[in-house]
């Protein structure tokens, strides 16, 4: 039997988590990144994640794995986005900032785009439905 074919997504956006995992060289993890690779999905990565990752033990591989992924910056107007993200979510930034960023990097990305994340509730309120959500 096949395995399931993953979601024809042309972007996925990794949060900390996911970029934490992919550090930690998690089996699961580097399983569906292979079947990501493989499905021609881009995989990106917000400039506010990589503030959020800082601390990480493997902080070392972080720029091996900046490499291999789109980084995305948050500039005025995306800043702008995620503020707007942020308010018609009823969400405060000073807890959701980066959050925020996160889905409004996605949202620059429609169609087809998918956040990976840890936090599935928040990136739902931020995203009301433009895009999907891999939960971790």
């Amino acid at each position: 039997m096949t395995p399931p074919r993953p979601p024809d997504w042309r972007t996925i956006v990794l949060d900390a988590q996911a970029v934490s995992l992919w550090l930690e060289d998690d089996r699961r993890f580097l399983a569906r990144l292979h079947e990501l690779s493989v499905a021609g999905t881009a995989l990106v990565v917000c400039t506010n994640t990589i503030i959020e990752v800082a601390s990480h033990p493997a902080h070392r591989r972080l720029d091996w794995l900046l490499s291999r992924v789109r980084v995305d910056p948050v500039t005025t107007d995306v800043a702008r986005l995620a503020a707007t993200l942020l308010r018609d979510a009823g969400l405060h930034g000073h807890r959701h900032a980066i959050d925020a960023s996160v889905a409004a990097i996605a949202v620059r990305h429609i169609p087809s785009v998918a956040v990976m994340t840890s936090d599935p509730a928040d990136l739902h309120h931020l995203g009301q439905g433009r895009f999907d959500i891999v939960a971790l």
